[in-house]
């Protein structure tokens, strides 16, 4: 028996998930059946450069229904930009949210959503997992990137702009109502943004599935995840239009969100929030750079779970510690062969190791890595990656 079958859990799933070539034509039905009449949409500039929200908007103006549109989404979503979509939201007198884009419009809404249902103005109250006690209005979301796995998650990731970190705001009242994914909207994705994505969903479902609090079915949707990751996501790299590739990692990001929100993330995410707080940083290529270090740093701690990823991965092998370690060199291969920076070519500052150390070990997720990571750990894992790939 895994020893985590054991052990008492809860699950649940709140949002309804609408998947497949084409589900986004069911957006006029969705806000109908949410009881939607005037939706606020919100997505980033890059989702109006592609022109996918012409292909929402024009939907939504033949079925009759009025919106207004908040595409001020930066990447690392600031709790300004929370702030100034809940302003306008009121002003429109929005009555449910529809999320267009990759992470960052995601945990925007969510967040707007947190201020609308709460009837505040600032969103720094609502960090944590209990501040946030009230139902958001219905969410919409609408992934155009196979990543974050945010259309399924209970949390929202925001920067706190005044104290420059990356706060959380962890509720199943931010789960959206209804998730809508559909593989063709990810088509247009760039080459980079499809590497650093994909690989930002295999850390979701590596650290979902090795976190300490991980539970028996998030860990079947995790090992799934792993599988469809390496067997698709080179494959998208280099050709975009590969639908079989891109539905497969679409499906991969979506398993690997409901994973980690029912376990959690740990150290790799820790740093890559650090990183994205004091640089303002991709989340997903911090994420890769970090994964395999990171995981040979907790091998001792967790050798029979990543002799299982090697598994996932396709991988064959006779010991458990041949098999984790094989797992580790995967990742490397993998992060190579979608061709993603190293963490020196992101020139980052030495000298700021250990505060991005500290920051990294008051990460609410920190508890929850195989290894217990002290600071000095931190720092440690920052200066070898630092030397390893200058």
């Amino acid at each position: 028996m895994d020893h985590k079958c054991n052990l008492p859990f809860e699950f649940a799933l709140p949002t309804r998930i609408v998947y497949g070539p084409e589900s986004v034509k069911s957006l006029p039905d969705e806000v109908r059946r949410i009881n939607g009449k005037k939706p606020l949409i919100v997505t980033d500039p890059g989702i109006r450069k592609a022109g996918i929200d012409k292909i929402i908007t024009k939907m939504l103006d033949n079925a009759g229904i009025s919106y207004k549109l908040f595409y001020k989404v930066e990447a690392n979503p600031k709790d300004v930009n929370v702030e100034a979509g809940a302003r306008i939201a009121r002003l429109a007198g929005t009555d449910c949210l529809i999320a267009v884009g990759g992470g960052s419009p995601i945990d925007c809404a969510k967040a707007i959503g947190v201020l609308l249902a709460h009837d505040a103005e600032f969103i720094k109250p609502y960090e944590g997992k209990t501040a946030a006690t009230l139902p958001n209005p219905p969410l919409i979301t609408i992934p155009t990137t196979s990543g974050t796995g945010s259309e399924l998650t209970f949390s929202a990731v925001i920067t706190d702009t005044a104290n420059h970190y990356k706060m959380t705001i962890k509720s199943p009242y931010t789960a959206a109502t209804t998730a809508i994914c559909d593989p063709l909207l990810t088509l247009s994705v760039p080459a980079g943004v499809t590497a650093a994505t994909g690989v930002d969903a295999l850390t979701h479902s590596i650290e979902g599935f090795t976190a300490n609090n991980s539970e028996p079915i998030g860990d079947a949707m995790a090992l799934y995840s792993i599988e469809l990751i390496s067997k698709y996501l080179v494959r998208a790299y280099r050709d975009g239009s590969d639908i079989e590739a891109r539905s497969s990692m679409l499906m991969a990001s979506m398993l690997g969100g409901i994973s980690f929100s029912h376990s959690d993330v740990a150290s790799v995410h820790c740093i890559a929030e650090a990183l994205g707080s004091m640089y303002d940083l991709p989340h997903g290529t911090c994420n890769a750079i970090f994964l395999p270090y990171i995981m040979e740093y907790n091998m001792d701690y967790c050798v029979d779970r990543y002799a299982r990823v090697a598994t996932a991965m396709g991988l064959s092998w006779d010991t458990p510690e041949e098999g984790a370690k094989k797992a580790v060199e995967f990742v490397k291969q993998l992060t190579r062969d979608v061709e993603l920076p190293t963490f020196a070519s992101l020139n980052p500052d030495p000298a700021d190791f250990h505060k991005l150390a500290v920051m990294s070990f008051k990460n609410g997720s920190n508890g929850d890595n195989p290894r217990p990571m002290t600071v000095e750990d931190y720092e440690a894992v920052l200066n070898i990656v630092y030397k390893q790939e200058s």
